[in-house]
């Protein structure tokens, strides 16, 4: 389990820095669905592997609500956690995705602001 933990949240740090390197460039030239799911599975992926680096499988069908909840049982620190701006955040990821560059940056604020917080709690 913590092989995987710590592979999920490598992958995470990846991803929010791919989704930074999007947002860097001209607004017009941001490809906004790439900035979407990059945003959306590094917060899936923190989440998750926190949750196995706790012991804790997290099921493969669970929402970024569900996922946090479960993070909250095992700290409740969590609950400072806002994924707010993830308007997929109570779905199933791949059934939702937004295209405008202003939203999608609320979402990888809330992905880099949750990678913030997990650094903070030595975590990663």
């Amino acid at each position: 389990m913590k092989d995987r933990a710590e592979a999920l949240l490598k992958e995470a740090v990846k991803k929010i820095g791919e989704a930074n390197e999007e947002l860097c460039r001209p607004q017009e030239d941001v490809v906004s669905i790439m900035v979407c799911k990059k945003a959306q599975r590094a917060t899936e992926n923190f989440l998750r592997g926190f949750l196995l680096q706790n012991g804790k499988e997290p099921g493969i069908e669970k929402t970024l609500d569900e996922l946090l909840n479960q993070c909250v049982a095992i700290n409740p620190n969590f609950e400072k956690v806002d994924l707010s701006h993830f308007d997929c955040r109570s779905v199933k990821l791949d059934s939702r995705q937004c295209n405008e560059v202003s939203k999608v940056s609320g979402c990888f604020v809330n992905a880099s602001n949750l990678e913030t917080f997990l650094r903070e709690e030595k975590v990663i």
